[in-house]
């Protein structure tokens, strides 16, 4: 028979003829507190690979990522994490990279705070191509590299001769990039309602010296200038490869829809750490040091990242 809620009889089990067993209702509550940990632990350990992302941690060190070919980049990260960060109290460190996805996938899932690698509309290749990272620009123009027209044998645009072969970069955003500057030199005229950030050989509409145009990678520019009449692209390529920087005739400064960002994980954003670190690049001393070092300012100018 039942005593209550909490007392139980069972006849013939004992000597006495009964036993009481209570029912306690306690363990019960500590299954839900574990079941509920499980899950809070699965949720960060997809989120961080295991571990807390060093945006997250107090005092940790916030690696900032630039291409490990530019020498530039990691010189500015390096001036930021020695004179300007312990202003704003974060720990910054420079880490340089090859890979583009690489770099993009490790700033999303937290392992590295940020990159100044990319312009926004390359950020928006990599994001259109990995719909499951996650990244934002943190500045506006951070910097703008030194970008332009390079030629083996000709000393401005106007000596380049009818029916020349010019390479531009493979890739959409720096393609497009490279037709703006070819337009800007007065070599094509392209559709005046154009998106300059979507350029393409279809909105060529005038090209008077019927040019030619071979898409090649960044690292085959250099190697095929000798061949070539000129090869539009970037100054870390060329320098890189050994190319005098007197082969650069045309190269003024690019517009702000090219120019460097900060981006940071969008999971992040909002963490005191990163917080700080947008703040620190921001500093107005970053722009003079690149605007003043002497190795800098051959890969990079100056921008507005506020």
């Amino acid at each position: 028979m039942s005593i209550d809620d909490s007392v139980t009889v069972r006849d013939g089990a004992e000597p006495h003829g009964f036993t009481i067993d209570r029912r306690r209702r306690w363990p019960w509550v500590i299954v839900v507190v574990v079941v509920v940990a499980a899950i809070t632990a699965v949720v960060l350990i997809a989120r961080s690979g295991g571990a807390a992302s060093p945006n997250e941690t107090a005092g940790a060190t916030l690696d900032v990522v630039y291409l490990d070919s530019n020498p530039a980049e990691k010189r500015i990260i390096e001036f930021i994490a020695d004179e300007v960060a312990p202003d704003y109290g974060v720990q910054v460190g420079a880490v340089g990279l090859g890979d583009s996805t690489q770099i993009n996938q490790a700033i999303s899932d937290g392992r590295y705070a940020g990159t100044i690698f990319q312009h926004q509309h390359w950020l928006r290749q990599v994001l259109d191509a990995n719909p499951s990272f996650r990244e934002e620009p943190a500045t506006g123009p951070f910097f703008h590299w030194v970008f332009g027209i390079w030629s083996d044998k000709y000393r401005t645009p106007q000596d380049i001769p009818d029916g020349a072969t010019i390479s531009l970069l493979a890739d959409p955003a720096n393609n497009a990039q490279g037709i703006w500057y070819l337009a800007q030199a007065g070599l094509i005229t392209v559709r005046p309602d154009a998106d300059i950030t979507a350029l393409t050989q279809k909105d060529i509409v005038g090209n008077p010296k019927n040019l030619t145009f071979t898409l090649l990678d960044f690292g085959a520019q250099p190697r095929a200038l000798p061949d070539l009449d000129a090869v539009v692209g970037y100054a870390e390529s060329f320098l890189a490869a050994g190319v005098s920087e007197d082969k650069l005739i045309f190269a003024p400064k690019s517009p702000d829809e090219f120019a460097s960002v900060l981006t940071i994980g969008s999971d992040y954003a909002d963490t005191e750490n990163v917080r700080n670190l947008v703040e620190a690049f921001k500093d107005p001393r970053v722009q003079t040091f690149i605007a003043t070092d002497p190795e800098v300012k051959k890969l990079a100018l100056p921008g507005d990242p506020q």
